[in-house]
């Protein structure tokens, strides 16, 4: 598409893209600095105020302490507030009275109650789940109420130990499209896959398919010129950009669309840490060899899919979506595997899903736990499951990337190495490159596949999408996967841990201090 541009008379979108970029940039910082201006000027202005202010603080973090927020984020915020009593409290409340951020969650909540009529829970499933494991009847309640994610049966799965392995059965099930494509994802850059992807996708708009696609807004500031959702929207695909950067500070640029989704026609979808960029299929060398995961489903439990995705793609939208249009059709085939849990994460109101969902599998796994994350960013709560788990005998393993992305993130999460391997859980690097594949498989029984990783962004902060696979075939090939990773791993010890350059042990101490906003 990019490619094109030139031809439509449109020349310099580098210069775009990285031009708007700065300017968003020297934005935030004119907007950042006038308040720390504010704050030294009522500081010296008089006594009375900065003493107005420096209660104010207290009674900020007399709030906190009593709020229900995870103890790591009050500590984060209760540190400036008594350090910088003035500006501490100025921008807490600020942060706290954000209208775009409550705009958001309260068009989500009148959502999520309109397709409520369509993601109901059949009790004949519930009760065949109870028949078979009281444990998951309840977890499966729990994500019900809660969080609006029924179980489903009448359902089959492919996992995928690559993105370059799901890539190819993405173009192929896009080409069987007949009334509708979906898309959701975090990333979207020109390249092999999207070109690939975007030439059926033309295709099916000439057929007469409704092809709708929504991409993080975060990619405007370095992959996509801000007018790109004008150019697909000329070859008729429905296209928007999720809460896209703009140059005015606020809290909600915090809150990012990280889920990947793919629905096809209400029949299939994909979910994983797959993107849509070369690097998650390896046409593109970005820290060794990409170890991506993805998983497809075909039947009931599709529908959920649709319908988070729905959700998302109104968030923006003032008229009344035409929900009945996309209820799951009347399938043939499909044979009885298990069951599924398609859930949604948001970052708004007490219930952490995403969140749950793991520390469900800790606490309830009786002989392994094998997970693989890109970052290992851990609140108190998250630190005692995988320590309660390894201590009770429980096999607890996680891999991790030999190559990091993001060397600041790979120092802090060595921080939490020593503590984890003390309490006897094994941790691994993938010395090939790096792991982006977000992956719980528990007792052969169990399994996640999603975009949820072990930081405080996935679990607190973003928007986030996955799939949980009980009694499932396709969780034992999910561990398979996860043995002939190990086959390339390095071994963690505390030994590997302290030869570490002091510089690095101490960038990761320091950032452990804010790691709630990393």
């Amino acid at each position: 598409m990019l490619g094109e541009l030139k031809e439509k008379g449109i020349k310099g979108v580098k210069t775009i893209i990285y031009g708007r970029t700065l300017i968003v940039v020297l934005a935030f910082l004119i907007q950042f600095g006038l308040m720390i201006a504010a704050y030294l000027y009522l500081r010296d202005y008089s006594l009375a105020v900065y003493a107005a202010f420096v209660i104010l603080g207290v009674l900020v973090t007399l709030h906190l302490f009593n709020g229900r927020q995870n103890p790591d984020f009050k500590l984060v915020w209760i540190l400036p507030i008594l350090i910088f009593p003035v500006f501490g409290s100025l921008l807490y409340l600020y942060i706290v009275t954000q209208p775009g951020t409550k705009y958001i969650k309260k068009r989500l909540d009148k959502l999520a109650k309109e397709t409520s009529p369509y993601v109901k829970q059949e009790e004949p499933v519930r009760a065949r789940l109870e028949s078979e494991s009281e444990q998951m009847s309840h977890f499966s309640d729990y994500m019900y109420h809660y969080g609006q994610c029924p179980v489903y049966d009448g359902t089959e799965a492919v996992f995928y130990p690559l993105g370059d392995d799901q890539f190819i059965d993405i173009l192929s099930e896009l080409k069987k499209a007949e009334k509708f494509i979906f898309l959701e994802f975090f990333i979207v850059e020109e390249g092999v896959m999207w070109n690939s992807i975007l030439r059926i996708l033309k295709e099916k708009v000439k057929e007469g398919v409704e092809v709708r696609f929504m991409y993080d807004g975060m990619c405007v500031l370095s992959l996509l010129p801000y007018f790109y959702p004008r150019l697909l929207e000329e070859d008729g695909i429905k296209c928007k950009m999720f809460s896209p950067i703009k140059p005015v500070f606020s809290s909600h640029y915090n809150n990012r669309d990280h889920r990947k989704i793919l629905v096809i026609d209400g029949k299939v979808a994909f979910t994983g840490g797959t993107n849509l960029a070369d690097e998650y299929i390896n046409q593109k060398e970005r820290f060794g060899h990409w170890k991506d995961t993805g998983i497809m489903i075909r039947g009931k439990a599709v529908e959920r899919f649709t319908y988070l995705f729905l959700e998302m793609w109104n968030v923006s939208e003032s008229k009344l979506e035409e929900y009945e249009k996309y209820r799951l059709p009347k399938m043939t085939g499909i044979r009885q595997d298990g069951y599924f849990i398609p859930y949604g994460v948001s970052p708004f109101g007490d219930e952490r899903v995403g969140k749950r969902v793991y520390m469900d599998i800790l606490n309830t796994a009786r002989k392994y736990v094998h997970i693989m994350t890109p970052y290992l960013i851990l609140d108190y709560e998250m630190i005692m499951a995988l320590v309660y788990a390894a201590k009770r005998g429980v096999d607890v393993k996680i891999i991790m990337p030999h190559i990091p992305d993001k060397k600041t993130a790979f120092c802090l999460a060595k921080t939490y190495y020593n503590e984890l391997l003390e309490a006897g859980v094994s941790i691994y690097e993938y010395t090939p490159g790096f792991v982006h594949a977000k992956i719980f498989v528990s007792d052969d029984e169990k399994a996640v596949v999603g975009t949820v990783n072990l930081d405080y962004r996935s679990l607190y902060h973003h928007f986030e999408c996955g799939v949980v696979l009980f009694c499932n075939s396709q969780v034992r090939a999910i561990e398979e996967d996860y043995q002939n990773t190990l086959e390339k791993c390095q071994t963690v010890t505390e030994q590997n841990y302290r030869k570490q350059s002091i510089v690095n042990r101490g960038i990761g101490k320091v950032l452990r201090i804010f790691a709630p906003l990393m």
